[in-house]
């Protein structure tokens, strides 16, 4: 299975995203397609056997939409090219103004000149028409567009636009027409028909639709905004060091391997491991943590980071595409591609929107025609059908709000996949946790020791020097402590493990163990005094370590896993969303019961394989909205059967493509921020769709004149225009309001 993401040009409604959709649909071979309209992009998966990227832009294209493959590049930003150029506004809107002093100046009580009395009233209506024919000839793109898409028989907007103006247009002509005839023969029926011309109308119509879609699009890239910060972080330039000496590069040229050199403000390029230097990182923009970190030789760096303080001299690990930050980039760019399960409904409704409201606008005309009082009337009454209708407010309800939330959070440190994720962790009723990674730091660390003698020298000497050897997870920890207290490692020879028991080796020729009393015990040792401090650890959940060198016991050392500092609020935080918290672990249930205590969990499963978190994951997923939380390599299956799954940003590569989410930062707190910011997003995407859903419900009738009869109310086109730039306008603003989603500091509860 193969996946491409193709630009896709010319898209200007739902309508038109709906006919693409379709139309790729239909080929051979495609398992998924999805087409935001927004991005102006199209997302394939297909069997390689039976498609290729070829065969697929020249569907699109033969169906009116220009369309090409979208190749990775380094990551820069460009800014969206909008068709609602300056000067196509400027001259629509004077063009338009002018027009309007000539067909409506003397109703406001303007002057006007005098040679357009009398038989000027042709020459008015000359003008009028003249200026009219310049705006929709500037505005050409949506009569070309809207003829088009009638031929392919997949109306749109630009058919809804086209219909309207170019009626208005039409009856205007015809109307001038008569003017002309009449104007020797009958002026007073000339002077009467110049209160039915159109031009105005036809003028206003696409004038007030590119007002709208000016500032539509200006506010649809504010959109992408965080995208575009993300992308700007990267430096379009870098030094680095070659043969000893600087040397200043394009970013996009640096190769694995590379030193390069950040100075106090810059920005990493690249993912890299720090070989000289020491200096605090901001990474607030990637993780959302605005605590600066500090970092030195062996620690690892991500692209996009910012050097606050201190040279960093850093050997390049991932480069172009494979760094984080355009990992980054290309998750939030595709879940804003995604649709939400929610989007469906108003996808279906798009396909036959615009057919539907050509025959409305019909049957209105026919209505009027029939009992109306005049042509006039049920002209104004059909355009005002075919403008109103707005089905750009359908299309844009749900992927500007995706885009927005996915960049949000993004900026956050939460990284969402798709837009079905970003729906689904909002219904979240429980978030299984699994701990060593997770709840926890991950590594342990020595948390206690009792020497028996009070020779901790001794203890930590020989405890050492034996860890030294092997390949424990607690070996770490027992170094660390021993460096910290600055103790060094005895020399041992010697050496053997013996698995799931201890350790043994010669020191100065004198036999010494490290393991379990049990372990000291089978080789002759007693081991009851180890025994006893262990007994007074009982219900801590730390593991211990007993040493023994030349026949005796020296002491006992503790270790366990640090709880992370953000659980307890993250796991608090969870509750007051009403999300049931529960462990999953592998460890054993004291240390498991111990975590519990102390982060506030009231559920746990101990002792679990992998195939035991499956199982676990499986039954509550079959009833319940599962969010499953993991790091590991043996989570995966897990991950993989929640209902939705976040895997910690510091974890396995395997727990990252498997899950649907990242956690760039690996704080447990943005698994909170994930399901509000879900929540955030869907009650934004359901306002969207109200509103869209309203606008037409409501303005199509009054605009058809249903109101008419009782209250003489009637919608002229230009108001109808208006109105129809305005919700779209309206969908776009309230989706930017999710910009400013946890800005505010959260309570802890």
């Amino acid at each position: 299975m193969t996946k491409k993401r193709f630009k896709v040009s010319d898209m200007a409604c739902s309508a038109c995203s709906a006919a693409v959709e379709r139309c790729v649909r239909t080929l051979s071979g495609v398992e998924e397609v999805s087409v935001s309209l927004l991005a102006g992009e199209m997302s394939v998966s297909y069997e390689e056997d039976a498609l290729n990227e070829e065969k697929i832009c020249e569907a699109v294209t033969a169906a009116g939409y220009p369309t090409k493959v979208m190749e990775n590049r380094p990551l820069t930003y460009e800014e969206p090219k909008s068709e609602y150029t300056a000067a196509r506004l400027i001259s629509s809107i004077l063009l338009t103004v002018i027009l309007m002093y000539f067909s409506m100046g003397h109703m406001l009580g303007i002057p006007m000149p005098a040679f357009l009395s009398g038989h000027g009233i042709v020459i008015s209506a000359g003008i009028q028409m003249v200026l009219a024919a310049a705006v929709m000839i500037i505005n050409r793109k949506y009569f070309t567009g809207g003829v088009a898409a009638i031929i392919r028989r997949a109306p749109n907007m630009d058919t809804l636009i086209s219909i309207g103006a170019g009626a208005s247009f039409l009856y205007g002509l015809a109307t001038f027409v008569l003017i002309v005839l009449n104007i020797d023969t009958d002026p007073e029926a000339a002077h009467a028909y110049m209160e039915n011309l159109y031009f105005e109308s036809a003028a206003m119509i696409p004038t007030l639709i590119t007002v709208g879609k000016s500032l539509e699009a200006r506010a649809r890239r504010k959109t992408t905004g965080a995208v575009k910060m993300l992308m700007e972080l990267a430096p379009a330039e870098s030094v680095i060091l070659e043969n000893g000496e600087e040397k200043t590069i394009p970013t996009a040229e640096i190769k694995v391997g590379d030193i390069v050199v950040i100075r106090p403000g810059g920005t990493a390029p690249v993912d890299a491991e720090i070989v000289y230097g020491e200096a605090s990182v901001d990474e607030s923009s990637l993780t959302g943590e605005s605590i600066p970190v500090l970092k030195s030789v062996g620690d690892s760096i991500i692209s996009g980071s910012i050097v606050t303080g201190g040279v960093l001299h850093v050997r390049a690990e991932k480069v172009g595409e494979d760094t984080t930050l355009s990992q980054i980039v290309r998750l939030v760019s595709d879940a804003g591609a995604t649709k939400a399960p929610v989007a469906r409904l108003a996808d279906k409704i798009s396909g036959i929107f615009v057919p539907i409201v050509i025959g409305l606008s019909l049957l209105t005309l026919a209505v009027w025609l029939i009992f109306g009082d005049s042509t006039e009337h049920a002209i104004r009454c059909a355009v005002s059908v075919l403008v109103i209708s707005c089905p750009c407010a359908l299309g844009l309800a749900t992927p500007v709000a995706i885009t927005v939330g996915t960049g949000r959070g993004a900026s956050l440190g939460v990284l969402i996949k798709t837009g079905e994720a970003l729906e689904t962790l909002g219904r979240a009723e429980y978030v299984l946790l699994d701990k060593t990674g997770t709840i926890t730091d991950g590594t342990p660390s020595v948390s206690d020791f009792a020497a028996t003698g009070g020779d901790e020298k001794m203890l930590f000497s020989v405890a050492a020097g034996l860890e030294k050897s092997s390949e424990h997870p607690l070996s770490g920890a027992v170094i660390a402590k021993a460096e910290e207290l600055n103790i060094a490692p005895a020399a041992v020879d010697d050496f053997k493990s013996f698995a799931g028991r201890g350790i043994s080796g010669s020191i100065d020729g004198k036999p010494a163990y490290v393991g379990k009393p049990n372990f000291l015990t089978e080789n002759g040792i007693d081991a009851t005094e180890a025994e006893r401090i262990i007994l007074s650890h009982k219900d801590t959940g730390e593991t211990a370590i007993a040493v023994a060198y030349d026949g005796k016991t020296v002491g006992v050392i503790f270790a366990a896993d640090k709880i992370k500092s953000d659980s307890r609020e993250a796991i608090s935080r969870l509750k007051a969303l009403g999300c049931k918290v529960m462990m999953l672990t592998g460890d054993s249930e004291s240390a498991a019961q111990t975590v519990a205590k102390e982060t506030g969990i009231e559920e746990i499963r101990a002792g679990l394989l992998p195939t035991g978190k499956e199982r676990e994951i499986r039954e509550l997923s079959a009833e319940h909205v599962t969010v499953m939380v993991g790091d590991g390599i043996n989570d995966a299956p897990a991950l993989a059967l929640a209902s939705t799954s976040i895997a910690i940003g510091a974890g396995t590569e395997i727990a990252k493509e498997t899950a649907d989410c990242v956690l760039v930062g690996g704080r447990l707190s943005s698994v909170a921020d994930a399901i509000e910011l879900s929540r955030a997003v869907m009650k934004n995407i359901k306002e969207n769709l109200f509103w869209a859903f309203f606008y037409n419900v409501l303005g199509i009738p009054v605009a058809a004149g249903v109101l008419y009869p009782a209250f003489e109310l009637l919608l002229n086109p230009m108001i109808a225009a208006a109105a129809m730039s305005v919700s779209s306008l309206f969908v776009v603003c309230n989706a930017l309001r999710l910009t400013f989603f946890g800005r505010k500091k959260k309570k802890t509860v």
